[in-house]
Order: structure tokens, then C-alpha cells, then sequence
């Protein structure tokens, strides 16, 4: 059984269909790219599946759990985990204090145990700066750990959206243009800090990116979407030569 399926997703915004019957599914472990031209719907898939939008008609299900049934905050809690265009780090905070965030779903202690420092809180907030730490580790950003985030490079940055969505020990996770505004070498590094996740890790990733080589190099399977509608799925070499993606996207790059 696939771990996530999108089922006849159509998602309409007054007269405008976003999505349109939208099908597709992943297997655990499987690297899946979404791609499409600007307004194709990839964001508003993300939307869906991430519990932003709620779709006009369809079903997605994650490990057979109705994902459209839950919150974003319950969502995480099953082990999706999705980061967002705009880097969502606090400047003002070290490194490891933005990634002890990322499992902010999975804390239990609460704002009073917080505010009174008892031992509940503090064994688990060790706990979490200790999983915090491996993470940095895992990804060469132990040496930047202390640093406040504001003054690093911005590819620096986008690995450490990486180690804060591991910290909160994802089955599956959703890169949003993950490789947006880096350099060649900056891309060719995130890729392989993905490959080496998801083997390490078992992790299923849904990618949505616009930069074609990344795409290509390390999907396992492509979803091409077109005004909404999906045009191709499958194994990239066959879908990159695909007449009707070539003519609607990668022909036009």
C-alpha cells in the first residue's frame, strides 16, 4: 500500500480550478517531484495536503489515516512535515534554538512548567537540545550551532530548515522550492543532504522545485501539473520526454 495517496483532488476558488481530479500516490521511501510551470497548483496541493486549504472534492490519505481529517498541528504529529518558501527562522535565535522549534508539536511540557523551570521542563527540553544537536551534526552545522541565524549564508539557512523538519522525526517530508536562491554548488550540496536523509532515515520526500537538474537528479518519480490538471506521472526519464511536458514546461525553461 502507498504511504500517501492523493485521490481526485479538485480544489476550486470561485470560478478558478486550482486542482482538477488531482491523482497520485508515494511509496515510503520514495523521492517524488512536483513540477509544473508557475500557477500549475503544485503550492496548492502543498496547501492541501498540509491542512492550509481544504480541497472542493477528494480524499488524502497518509499510511491509510485521513489526512484531510486532521489539523496541521495533528498532521504533524502522524509525520508530515512540511517547510515553506519563505525561510521560517527567527534571526534573533541561535541555530540550535530554531531547530529545538521544529518539534515544538511533539512537546508536552507547557507554557507553566516553561515559566517555572521544573524538572519536567528542563529533562525535556535537554532531551530536546541534545536531539537538536545530532541533527546540526548530521548535516556539518554543529560549528554554527551558537550563532545567531540572521547572520549566515543563505544556503546555510536552508540546511538548517533541513535539520529542524529532521528533529521532529518526520515518516514523510514536504520541500517547498527548497533549493530557491542558491548557487550551483549550493544546489548540488542540498540534494545530496537530501539523498542522505531520506537513506539514513527511511524518509519519504514531496518536492516541489523549479530547479530542473536538482528535479531530475534526484527523483525517483515525477507528477507534472499544467493549469491544475496533471499532464504526466511516472519515472523521470520517461516523463521528461514526455511531448505534452516538454511543450508545457521543460521545453519553455
Amino acid at each position: 500500500m502507498a504511504l500517501l495517496e492523493v485521490s481526485d483532488i479538485t480544489v476550486r476558488f470561485g470560478g478558478i480550478v486550482a486542482l482538477d481530479d488531482l491523482s497520485f500516490d508515494m511509496d515510503e521511501g520514495q523521492i517524488l517531484g512536483l513540477i509544473g510551470p508557475n500557477g500549475a497548483g503544485k503550492t496548492t496541493l502543498f496547501n492541501v495536503v498540509s491542512r492550509i486549504y481544504d480541497p472542493t472534492t477528494g480524499t488524502v490519505t497518509f499510511d491509510g489515516q485521513d489526512l484531510l481529517a486532521m489539523s496541521a498541528h495533528e498532521i504533524s504529529r502522524v509525520g508530515v512535515y512540511r517547510t515553506f518558501q519563505n525561510l521560517a527562522l527567527w534571526p534573533g535565535m541561535t541555530v540550535i534554538e530554531n531547530v529545538m522549534v521544529g518539534d515544538h508539536t511533539n512537546t508536552k511540557a507547557n507554557v507553566f512548567s516553561s515559566a517555572l523551570r521544573l524538572p519536567s521542563m528542563r529533562t525535556e527540553e535537554e532531551d530536546l537540545r541534545n536531539r537538536a544537536w545530532a541533527a546540526l551534526e548530521e548535516l556539518g552545522l554543529d560549528d554554527v550551532a551558537y550563532n545567531p541565524a540572521g547572520g549566515l549564508p543563505f544556503g546555510t539557512l536552508k540546511r538548517i530548515e533541513l535539520a529542524r523538519a529532521l528533529i521532529a522525526n518526520p515518516r514523510m517530508i514536504m520541500l517547498d522550492e527548497p533549493a530557491s536562491g542558491l548557487t550551483h554548488a549550493e544546489v548540488d550540496s542540498l540534494a545530496q543532504d537530501i539523498r542522505d536523509l531520506r537513506d539514513r532515515h527511511n524518509l519519504t520526500v514531496l518536492l516541489v522545485e523549479h530547479h530542473m537538474r536538482m528535479v531530475l537528479n534526484i527523483s525517483e518519480k515525477l507528477v507534472v501539473l499544467n493549469f491544475g490538471r496533471k499532464i504526466a506521472d511516472g519515472d523521470p526519464d520517461v516523463v521528461r520526454n514526455d511531448p505534452e511536458v516538454i511543450e508545457a514546461y521543460l521545453g519553455s525553461s
